[in-house]
């Protein structure tokens, strides 16, 4: 195994907060990537300030949101509103590949720090922008967190029961897996192209357009067939039984689906063969979606005399899709999660052993690594100046002095 990762001597000037943005930095963290977040004490990262709290208590240190999100990262701290700190940002361009944020369109151009004037620092340079809706159209300018984004592109119009009102996923899901996975994705094609060609460019990633793109099935179902897709709770379209059913136990509950004849019966083999499902009523999958409501009950009935993995166990080796609906601790207990060394713990300077998610993706030579958990506001900020930008101790104190650092 090569102990050089894939990104080794890529630098990254992060100006990103918050979650979709630093959760891209991680991906490119943890594959060698040298990220410098550009913080400030005068406007702190929300995610800084957002639970859960290492042993309940508050600080900006010691949010667990916002360490899983900042793994092997370093952090300065600069104060953008001092005319001063624009050099040292400029500093920082020329010693970087890429530039990130994923602020409102506007404010890096308030800096002077938009694609243009970056250019003429760093020619090469690869520009990301993240903002809500794109740098371009009407909406380019609206702010824009995770649950809007679910709202706008339908997700949360999906998710719910059918007699209910939307409720949502209860999750920012496009902070975490479509606009970090799509933006990373940019940016290795980026440095591909940079690689071949010797020219940066920009990347201009909407949020709204990343997570709309993961979920096209209703909106081709309304182009194709001009009907509106209504919430389905825990059912599928096409497959029945589709749905999540109540176990032994207290909050216990199994996923159980079926997509074909054989598997249904495998399941009625697992149920005993009972007498109910020889109705004509459960023949097919069309007649089984044609009376699911009575399918749920039925199934459930016979669900709850068992104990959920014990269940789950017997499914799965009939050949039948099942899974437990499992908590947090379940997740960190899991041993299938734990044999491929999917959580690790890293020591953090104020919460010290931190659990840490690794990476989905095993890469045989070059795997994802994590060396450090994540830094305190400005930890790095002298070393960032004295290793990368060439400052003495006399001008950074001069910097401190001024308030440009802290």
């Amino acid at each position: 195994m090569s102990n050089k990762q894939p990104l080794e001597g890529i630098r990254v000037c992060d100006f990103s907060w918050v979650g979709a943005g630093p959760s891209t930095t991680r991906l490119l963290s943890v594959y060698g990537a040298d990220v410098i977040r550009l913080e400030s004490k005068t406007r702190v990262d929300i995610l800084r300030l957002m639970g859960p709290y290492k042993d309940g208590i508050a600080g900006i240190e010691r949010s667990g949101y916002f360490s899983n999100r900042n793994v092997n990262k370093k952090s300065i701290d600069i104060n953008m509103k001092k005319p001063q700190a624009r050099d040292l940002v400029v500093k920082l361009i020329k010693e970087s590949d890429i530039i990130i944020n994923n602020f409102t369109m506007g404010v890096m151009e308030k800096w002077n720090l938009g694609y243009e004037e970056v250019k003429e620092i760093k020619p090469d340079i690869i520009y990301v922008a993240m903002p809500a809706q794109g740098s371009t159209g009407p909406h380019k300018s609206y702010m824009g967190f995770g649950v809007a984004m679910n709202a706008l592109v339908g997700i949360n119009y999906l998710t719910g029961f059918p007699d209910k009102i939307p409720f949502g996923m209860g999750t920012n899901y496009p902070d975490h897996v479509p606009n970090p996975v799509h933006t990373a994705f940019a940016i290795m094609v980026a440095l591909l192209h940079r690689r071949k060609t010797g020219q940066g460019q920009f990347v201009d990633v909407s949020q709204t357009e990343a997570t709309l793109a993961v979920l096209p099935t209703a909106v081709m179902n309304y182009a194709a067939n001009g009907k509106v897709q209504e919430r389905l709770g825990n059912r599928d379209l096409n497959v029945a039984p589709h749905g999540v059913y109540a176990t032994q136990g207290d909050r216990r509950w199994i996923a159980i689906a079926v997509s074909n004849q054989s598997e249904w019966e495998a399941l009625l083999n697992v149920m005993g063969n009972p007498e109910w499902a020889d109705s004509k009523k459960f023949s097919s999958t069309a007649n089984r979606l044609a009376n699911q409501d009575e399918l749920d009950r039925m199934i459930e009935e016979w669900t709850k005399q068992h104990k959920a993995y014990h269940l789950m166990e017997r499914l799965v080796q009939a050949g039948v899709r099942a899974g437990v609906v499992q908590n947090s601790k379940d997740l960190l207990e899991d041993p299938q999660l734990n044999e491929r060394g999917f959580w690790t713990y890293l020591n953090h300077r104020e919460m010290r052993r931190h659990v840490y998610d690794v990476s989905p993706a095993h890469l045989s030579k070059t795997p994802a690594q994590l060396d450090s958990s994540a830094p305190l506001l400005g930890e790095h900020t002298d070393k960032v100046l004295k290793e990368v930008l060439g400052l003495s101790e006399a001008e950074i104190s001069k910097f401190r002095e001024k308030k440009v650092i802290g």
